[in-house]
Formats: C-alpha cells, sequence, structure tokens
C-alpha cells in the first residue's frame, strides 16, 4: 500500500460522485456505494493510517491537529482535492465551504465523532460553515473539496 493506491482508491470514490450535487443528501449516495463496513471504505482507512505512520499523509501540524492536503485537484480525482487530518477531543479552525465539503469519519477511539457524526460519510453543502470538532477521542477525517475551495475566517 502507497500514496499512488490512495490515489487510486480516492479516484474511484471522486469519479462515482462526479456531477453530483454536494450536499447533506450525497452522504446517503456514498454510504450506499462505499459503506463504513465495506472493502473500499476499509481500504482507504488503512491507507491514512499507514500514510499518517509513515509521514506522506498530515504531514503539518497547529493547534493539536495533524493535516495535509494529499492530492491536489484534478481530473483524476473530478476536481476534488483531498485533505487528511488527525484530531483528539479538538476544536479546529472555522472556515467556509464555497463549494461543499464531503467528510469520511473514521474513528480510532470507538465512539469518537466528527461534528457529532460517527464513522461514515458527513456532507456539507456550498456556503455551509463550521469549527470541525473531534469529541470522545481521536479520528482521522478525510476531506473531499470541490475544486479545493475553503476559505478560513479570522
Amino acid at each position: 500500500m502507497s500514496l499512488a493506491e490512495f490515489e487510486r482508491q480516492l479516484a474511484g470514490v471522486a469519479q462515482r460522485i462526479a456531477g453530483l450535487p454536494v450536499e447533506p443528501a450525497l452522504a446517503a449516495t456514498l454510504t450506499e456505494a462505499f459503506p463504513p463496513e465495506g472493502e473500499t471504505f476499509g481500504r482507504i482507512e488503512a491507507l491514512c493510517r499507514q500514510g499518517i505512520a509513515e509521514g506522506w499523509l498530515c504531514g503539518r501540524e497547529a493547534g493539536g491537529i495533524r493535516f495535509g492536503r494529499a492530492i491536489r485537484p484534478g481530473p483524476g480525482t473530478a476536481g476534488f482535492s483531498v485533505d487528511v487530518v488527525l484530531m483528539e477531543d479538538v476544536e479546529g479552525p472555522h472556515h467556509i465551504h464555497p463549494n461543499g465539503e464531503i467528510d469520511m469519519i473514521m474513528p480510532e477511539t470507538p465512539g469518537a465523532t466528527f461534528d457529532g457524526a460517527g464513522r461514515g460519510w458527513l456532507v456539507y453543502g456550498p456556503g455551509s460553515a463550521h469549527r470541525p470538532t473531534v469529541s470522545g477521542g481521536r479520528a482521522i477525517v478525510l476531506y473531499l473539496l470541490p475544486q479545493g475551495a475553503i476559505a478560513f475566517t479570522r
């Protein structure tokens, strides 16, 4: 397993949802196509853990959050960027999703949540905003951002 395999797995997810509206209902489509107990979800999760351990994911750290952009938006990922964060009982910086945000939540601590959601998919629509928060332990969160768009606020 490697960064190339990670990119291949994420390209498959991105191609499956290419052209679909990035809105909360997309979470159901993702759950059906890539269920949290399924092979693809599990493979991406294993690659995230490997990448964090080997240093090719989450290579930066600030405020107790490890993070990094793993894949820039491009044709291989249908215009989505891919970011991965590792958070433990922390609130991240407030930001706006100009084109929406798709989150793949992978708790490392049983019962850990991201913005109140457990293992699985969470989708924010265009123009939405939040302070990303992991509660109840430690979790890896993978973000798909259309055109890589994110706007941090002060």
